[in-house]
Order: structure tokens, then C-alpha cells, then sequence
């Protein structure tokens, strides 16, 4: 099913209205079966509006799985669900040519990667052929059978989960595969009262079966056009290189964030924008976005890992020890980088 976007009239302010009511639909529907995972949530959305794949690691039972398919339910898109095995072969999830008794001749059979949402569980259970098929898919946005390649319909968004833990009968994913994820998450266990709720809520039901799509495909690839506008400044342009450029000189990382990931990280950012309804970018979404946007990006040295250090904590580091774009422009005295003077420019801009 291919969907034809149609960008949104109006200003840059009433776009990005649209898009911020289109995320609040989207985020009030999967908190009726997600408990305490706003955060989360937000991440998704952004990979949503990104049209970015999805890493989701943690231990099993937190919620992995209820969380992709919770948004997967959530938009009138095609879902499909791969169980990743060690015995699952490329042809199974690109699917097959057959010969069709009745027409005597030869017929396509779809994979579940012939689809708009994909959700791929326990991805490194699946042998390197089937994650390289699963590669092609995520990065050209399409996949070859019998020399016959298919454009795959849009969106196109695939959600990943893996358990870190049990890595037994594992093939871990390469460095080529994890940089195609926009984001990797971890969601970790709920507070007490979380969980509570959560018992009471699935008590005597089950609220995943009962929610309905709050958003086409149609609107959301309008709305990822939308995205494309928000107002990246040079300062916090500067601020994405300056973030993915410091991995790439630290003594505790071997191997540094790829220009890939800038890309991804601006891009990321204006959709986390969009979100809250601002037309431009500011350093703090960059911030809250770096960890979950680099960290898989980045090899540690032998030596951090051995001290126990996680990428997430040396990213944290870095961006704590990195010049945030207000506080440059502030000391260079030559203009004021608070968020008022910023809102103003982007709203001239929106307007031009």
C-alpha cells in the first residue's frame, strides 16, 4: 500500500500545530496500554516523524513488544510482526516466487517486510543472511528476490527489540546494521505506582485490542514533510557537529559517531520540535536527543568497558562537557541566544 503525501497549507506555525495535535492523538492512544513511558513515547514519535527504525533493548517482560505494537495500532498503516529465529532464512521475510498450478505460471508471494510497519523481535536471534536482507530493507527502502527489486511501500518504519542479557544461540548485530537506527531505547522497570496502575489496568482486560487508529499514512507522510521546515540556526548546527565530532577524538571511545549520525541527530531534533509545537530547534532538544541517538553509534575502548563504563554515560559526559550554542553566543557578545529572540527569528523565517 503506497500513501501519496500531501504537505499541509498555512503558515510554518500552523503546520507545525498539526503536527504537535497529530503527536498528542498518537501519545494519548498508546498511554491506554503504556504505563509511565512519556519519555519513551516521544522517542517513537520522533522516529515516526523521522520515518527512522527503532532499537528497543531491555529484559524481557518491560514492555518491548506491547510498546511497538501498541503504535503500530495506533496508525492506519500495514503491521506486520517477524519472530526472529536462528532457522529464519531471507526469503521468509522478503518472501517467495512460486509456481502457481492454476495460472501455470509464476506468482510473488509478499514477505512481512512488504509492509509499512515492521516489528522484527528478538533481531539478534536472526542469522547474519537474514539481517543483511533486513539491512537492505531498512537503509535503500527496499529488497531484492530472484534479482527483482521492489520498492518498499511508505512510511516505512521498522521496530526492532533484543535482550541484552540472554546471548546464547545470539548473532549480535554488526556496526553497518546499528548505525541505520535512528534511536536505540531502554525503557527499564516501572515505579511502584506504575505498576500498580498497570496491574489494574490488565486486570479484566486488554486495552491493546481495543485501540483504534488516530492517524493515516496519508497524514503522516505529510506531516514528515513538515518536519523538513523546522529552523535549524547555525549555532546549534554547529552544536550537532560539535557533539558527533568529540566522539571521534576520546581516548575511551575506539571507534566514533559516523557523519551519518549528525545527519540523523538534526533531523531528530526538528522532529522532537515539531512535537512540542515550536518552529525551530533549540540546544535542549539536541541534548535530550544525543544519547539515544549516538550511543549505538560508538565503540568503547577495551579499557572503558572494563571499568564498567555504558556509551550512554560517556555520551552524557560528553555533552556535559560540550559549549552549549546560548552560552558562546553570550560570551561573544555579539547576539542574545535566549529562546525569546530565537522564536522571533523562526517566526520570521516561517513567514518568508
Amino acid at each position: 500500500m503506497q500513501a501519496n503525501a500531501e504537505t499541509p497549507a498555512g503558515t510554518l506555525e500552523q503546520k507545525i500545530a498539526q503536527v504537535r495535535q497529530a503527536a498528542d492523538r498518537v501519545r494519548a492512544n498508546i498511554r491506554q496500554v503504556i504505563v509511565g513511558k512519556d519519555a519513551e513515547i516521544d522517542m517513537l514519535l520522533v522516529a515516526l516523524l523521522c520515518e527512522g527504525h527503532v532499537l528497543i533493548e531491555d529484559v524481557p517482560g518491560v514492555g518491548k513488544t506491547m510498546l511497538a505494537k501498541s503504535l503500530a495500532r495506533s496508525l492506519g498503516c500495514a503491521f506486520q510482526r517477524i519472530q526472529c529465529t536462528p532457522d529464519l532464512l531471507p526469503s521468509d521475510i522478503t518472501g517467495i516466487s512460486y509456481f502457481n498450478q492454476k495460472t501455470g505460471d509464476f506468482a510473488f508471494r509478499p514477505g512481512p517486510l512488504l509492509s509499512q510497519i515492521v516489528l522484527a523481535d528478538e533481531i539478534n536471534r536472526a542469522t547474519p543472511r537474514t539481517q543483511s536482507a533486513l539491512l537492505e530493507a531498512m537503509e535503500e527502502r527496499q529488497i531484492s528476490v530472484e534479482r527483482e527489486t521492489m520498492v518498499l511501500p511508505r512510511p516505512f518504519l521498522v521496530i526492532a527489540t533484543q535482550n541484552p542479557i540472554e546471548l546464547e544461540g545470539t548473532f549480535p548485530l554488526p556496526e553497518a546494521q546499528l548505525d541505520r537506527f535512528l534511536l536505540r531505547l531502554r525503557l527499564g522497570y516501572p515505579a511502584m505506582e506504575e505498576e500498580r496502575v498497570m496491574l489494574r489496568r490488565f486486570r479484566h482486560e486488554q486495552p491493546l485490542l481495543e485501540l483504534q487508529p488516530v492517524l493515516t499514512a496519508q497524514e503522516l507522510l505529510a506531516l514528515q514533510q513538515v518536519v523538513k521546515e523546522v529552523i535549524v540556526t547555525e549555532p546549534v548546527e554547529t552544536y550537532v557537529l560539535d557533539l558527533v565530532r568529540v566522539t571521534r577524538n576520546q581516548t575511551t571511545i575506539d571507534l566514533g559517531a559516523s557523519p551519518r549520525a549528525a545527519l540523523a541527530l538534526e533531523h531528530a531534533s526538528q522532529a522532537l520540535a515539531a512535537i512540542v509545537g515550536r518552529p525551530f530547534v533549540r540546544p535542549d532538544e539536541v541534548k535530550r536527543l544525543a544519547p539515544a541517538v549516538l550511543a549505538h553509534r560508538v565503540i568503547l575502548s577495551a579499557q572503558a568497558r572494563a571499568r564498567g563504563r555504558s556509551a550512554e554515560q560517556t555520551i552524557t559526559e560528553l555533552i556535559g562537557s560540550t559549549p552549549v550554542p546560548v552560552e558562546v553566543i553570550a560570551q561573544a557578545g555579539s547576539v542574545r541566544g535566549d529562546s525569546e529572540q530565537q522564536e522571533r527569528l523562526a517566526r520570521q523565517k516561517g513567514q518568508e
